[in-house]
């Protein structure tokens, strides 16, 4: 369904700020309680290349004191800058991908200690780990390019139990939830693969895109009820003119035929954002299905890196939706969560 993202809202984002989207009333009673939640990606918890049996000593750093963050600002007072009152209580923490660093490498003793230290910190359920909140990630290129990883097979078990989860594909992989009025789905490193065109994909995408249909059909319908949708890869890059070459389309990401399949999967729904990661980069949007952001489609928000051990600069995303707006606020770091604002 159409939305407006004004001027204002773009530079606010651009600030670093907060920026608001409204979406268009539908037929259905729109959530009574705000509906706020965490976003963060690109952790990249990375094992010591030396002694693989623990974390490099800069990623143990800094992506405990990320979740300590997450922990501790529900509750604290917001800057009027950022539009005053309280950080909300997140129903929980969606994580945009690349929970490891080294699941596209064949390191597997790596990759074990890597994903036994994100279980430590994020837990699943909330309290389990020593984030307080349920987690609900997806997998990126550095979990598993082709999703037969260490990585994805802990999130096909993690799903079994995961909280809420009232759908999972066939796969295992793919899932969906409800928060309030608002309904989710996580649908791993990109969407696709469209029927008609075999040539082969860069990454596996398991089956989402069928996924997201009988989802949306099954779950949604003409219910006009808010959807966030969560993938690793970015669009726009990739939502390119087709027909395009089978060796082009081959060494993309994303296959443009499959990204223009999961734009045309969301007409007639009301969708309230798009989530992802990758990037390495903030960015807020509207996307209309082109490679261009756009003045009218669906409010798509690109998550920073929130702790990856090469940087000092990370971010993350508090995000609500209350009533027919979606406001999504960025917090960063520029000394590794030394600090925050």
């Amino acid at each position: 369904m159409p939305v407006r993202l004004h001027r204002r809202d773009f530079v606010a984002a651009a600030t670093g700020v907060a920026a608001t989207a409204r979406i268009r009333a539908s037929q259905s009673k729109p959530p009574e309680d705000a509906v706020a939640f965490f976003l963060v990606g690109d952790t990249h918890f990375l094992a010591d290349k030396e002694n693989t049996a623990r974390l490099d000593g800069r990623s143990a750093a800094i992506t405990a004191r990320l979740v300590e963050w997450l922990n501790k600002l529900p509750g604290t007072d917001l800057p009027a800058a950022a539009g005053g009152g309280k950080f909300l209580a997140p129903r929980g923490v969606i994580h945009a991908g690349d929970c490891i660093d080294t699941g596209d490498k064949g390191n597997i003793a790596m990759q074990a200690t890597e994903w036994a230290a994100f279980a430590d910190a994020y837990g699943l359920k909330g309290g389990d780990g020593r984030l307080r909140y349920p987690v609900y990630e997806v997998h990126g290129n550095h979990d598993s390019p082709r999703g037969d990883g260490l990585a994805v097979g802990k999130i096909i078990e993690r799903n079994k139990n995961r909280p809420g989860v009232s759908n999972t594909s066939s796969s295992g992989v793919h899932y969906s939830w409800d928060w309030a009025g608002v309904h989710f789905i996580n649908l791993g490193i990109v969407v696709g693969q469209v029927g008609g065109v075999a040539r082969r994909r860069r990454y596996g995408s398991l089956g989402s895109l069928d996924f997201l249909v009988s989802d949306l059909k099954e779950k949604v319908g003409t219910s006009g009820r808010p959807v966030v949708i969560t993938h690793h890869v970015d669009m726009l890059r990739y939502a390119q003119p087709l027909p395009v070459e089978d060796k082009k389309a081959e060494s993309m990401e994303w296959d443009p035929a499959d990204v223009r399949a999961f734009h045309d999967a969301l007409a007639g729904y009301r969708v309230a954002a798009i989530l992802y990661g990758h990037t390495h980069a903030r960015n807020v949007f509207r996307w209309d299905g082109t490679n261009k952001a756009a003045r009218e489609g669906i409010p798509t928000f690109n998550v920073d890196n929130s702790s990856h051990f090469a940087g000092r600069q990370q971010a993350f995303f508090h995000m609500e939706i209350r009533g027919d707006t979606v406001t999504a606020r960025e917090f960063q770091t520029a000394d590794a969560w030394e600090t925050g604002s």
